[in-house]
């Protein structure tokens, strides 16, 4: 894939780019796999805002995507490489010989016509799904689960893949794209390769429209509110924070605290990531 830079024709343009979607070979979805979605605008079900900056947007319709691949031992052909509004890789659509048609997440390199397959008796092939105690070491690997039978939970953005490291007893040791290894039920599923549209990443919006059209609004800087409206607010022209650490609009601290809870599933985590070692 490649990145597109358009020519600076306004301020809007200057600096901005765009994928140029040469991999997508189809522009309608498959009807029988779409799905409605219902916005929210970061509102909860009685209607207050719990997160802040979310709303509007283009209209989006959910693809149905299969992150089980629990399709074990019937092989399919891609017949479709697409884009998906809500996701940054792309996806892929294949067409199993018992007749299902079904989304997966396309891994970087499949085509039109490539077969795949799901099962402990798929090859080792870009695109096929297995269980990890199949899978051989040193494989790069995304879409995987976490509890066997749930559906693909990890490694499914665009350009990220995961590797598989060791394997002791009925667990795996798997070095996600953070560089935190974590011990996963050799059951689980996983699939080959590294998910497509690797350059997502080096995409410039451009202008603050662009933003709004993804369904984000614009935040008000804390330093730029009053002290009653923000911690951060007050003072004679332009103030510095005035405080040991960073707050949220509520008085919590910000920037580099740890927000992980789940002490239930600390004993899987064999080494933390760069980032959260930091902190």
């Amino acid at each position: 894939m490649a990145i597109k830079i358009y020519r600076p024709t306004s301020a809007g343009r200057r600096g901005m780019s765009v994928a140029s979607f040469d991999e997508v070979t189809r522009s309608k979805p498959e009807r029988s796999l779409l799905s409605p979605i219902t916005k929210s605008g970061g509102r909860n079900n009685t209607g207050l805002v719990t997160t802040r900056h979310r709303g509007g947007g283009h209209k989006r319709r959910y693809r149905i995507i299969d992150f089980r691949r629990d399709n074990f031992g019937v092989s399919g052909k891609v017949e479709s490489i697409e884009y998906d509004p809500n996701r940054s890789g792309r996806i892929a659509l294949v067409v199993y010989t018992n007749g299902e048609r079904r989304y997966i997440l396309a891994p970087q390199g499949l085509t039109v016509g490539q077969e795949v397959m799901s099962g402990p008796g798929a090859e080792i092939r870009t695109g096929n799904a297995l269980p990890i105690r199949f899978i051989p070491l040193g494989t790069v690997i995304h879409n995987i689960e976490l509890y066997p039978g749930r559906g693909g939970q990890l490694v499914r953005s665009a350009g990220l893949g995961a590797q598989l490291l060791a394997k002791e007893g009925a667990k795996a040791q798997v070095r996600l794209p953070s560089g935190e290894v974590r011990y996963i039920d050799m059951n689980c599923v996983a699939t080959i390769g590294v998910v497509s549209n690797a350059d997502h990443s080096n995409v410039t919006l451009g202008k603050a429209g662009r933003k709004r059209w993804l369904g984000f609004r614009s935040g008000t800087r804390g330093v730029a509110m009053d002290p009653g409206s923000h911690p951060h607010g007050g003072g004679e022209g332009r103030s510095p924070i005035g405080m040991k650490a960073p707050k949220t609009l509520w008085g919590k601290k910000a920037l580099g605290v740890k927000t992980r809870k789940n002490k239930r599933t600390d004993k899987f985590i064999v080494r933390r990531s760069a980032a959260m070692k930091k902190k």
